[in-house]
């Protein structure tokens, strides 16, 4: 009895947890919905949607296609290559929503790239690059992603494709791949930027950005601060700080830092219990070209089995 109770109450939490994610669907639906002119898109949209959050093991056209119950690709690939809608009007009403539902005083804006793995030469910006995705060189796209996150969960709310060098030298493969010939060059850094400048002028805000050192350039930081905008941007050990009035390697004022200063705290959860490390901090100068009221510290988080196992 105990266990047919058991597997009735369970399937009834599944049943409601369903339930309520046809409402959410439904709701992202008639946000969206005024962004595709035709009808049969619309309700195209609202399966693809469904598919996205099916448990697909890939979502490609065909394995989408199979979950929708349909014949092959083409409904799919004509939603994302042919179809007429306003991405970037999707775009804005996505983050409109996961404000909605995610917004807190304490948010934090996360700039990350990641790689999607490709066969081929012809998607757009596919070329041989470094994907932390693959753990070193492969042939893949990079996109560069922004991602909202409060106490109440995390959401993407804006997206960059990073196209390398040798495609915004290449009109004729930009054109073959539907890049028009007014976008060029950008480093992952501008992207970031970009999208950034996007959220900021749509009025989010954030306690801070962070991001890797990808994104710890000394121009991403000072756009920052010109928007008022508290950072945590990773920099390479010989990245210079000012310390007694000269420029010096991070890693080398970092090493300035007393045993006592340092305490042991969780990243996080990991697959093995909390992921500790020990952490410090100290304040560096301002840069000769003084910021306005802004202070710099360095941030240190060190290996407790490595302790020169360093990131700043």
């Amino acid at each position: 009895m105990a266990t047919g109770d058991h597997t009735e109450t369970a399937s009834a939490s599944e049943l409601q947890a369903l339930s309520h994610a046809a409402e959410a669907l439904d709701e992202v639906q008639a946000r969206i919905g005024p962004r595709f002119g035709r009808a049969e898109v619309r309700r195209r949209v609202r399966r693809f949607l469904g598919g996205l959050l099916a448990p697909v093991d890939r979502k490609n056209g065909w394995q989408l296609a199979e979950a929708l119950g349909e014949r092959g690709p083409h409904g799919v690939q004509r939603l994302l290559a042919e179809a007429d809608w306003d991405q970037e009007a999707v775009r804005d009403d996505l983050r409109t929503y996961v404000l909605a539902h995610l917004g807190e005083e304490a948010d934090i804006l996360v700039v990350d790239e990641t790689g999607f793995l490709k066969k081929g030469r012809k998607s757009a910006g596919v070329a041989p690059q470094y994907s932390g995705t693959a753990g070193g060189r492969a042939n893949c796209q990079i996109g560069v992603f922004l991602l909202y996150a409060s106490p109440k969960g995390a959401a993407f709310i804006d997206r960059e494709l990073y196209l390398p060098d040798e495609w915004t030298q290449d009109r004729v493969r930009c054109r073959e791949a539907g890049i028009p010939d007014a976008v060029g060059f950008a480093t992952k850094g501008e992207l970031a930027q970009r999208m950034l400048a996007r959220a900021f002028a749509a009025g989010v805000r954030a306690a801070w950005v962070v991001g890797d050192t990808i994104y710890g350039s000394d121009e991403l930081r000072t756009w920052l601060e010109g928007q008022q905008q508290p950072d945590v941007l990773a920099v390479a050990e010989t990245h210079p700080v000012w310390s007694a009035g000269r420029a010096l390697p991070v890693g080398l004022v970092a090493a300035l830092l007393p045993e006592e200063a340092w305490t042991p705290l969780s990243a996080g959860a990991g697959s093995q219990g909390p992921r500790l490390y020990d952490w410090g901090w100290l304040e560096v100068d301002a840069e000769p070209a003084a910021r306005g009221g802004w202070r710099s510290w360095i941030l240190i988080r060190r290996s407790l089995s490595q302790p020169s196992k360093r990131a700043y």
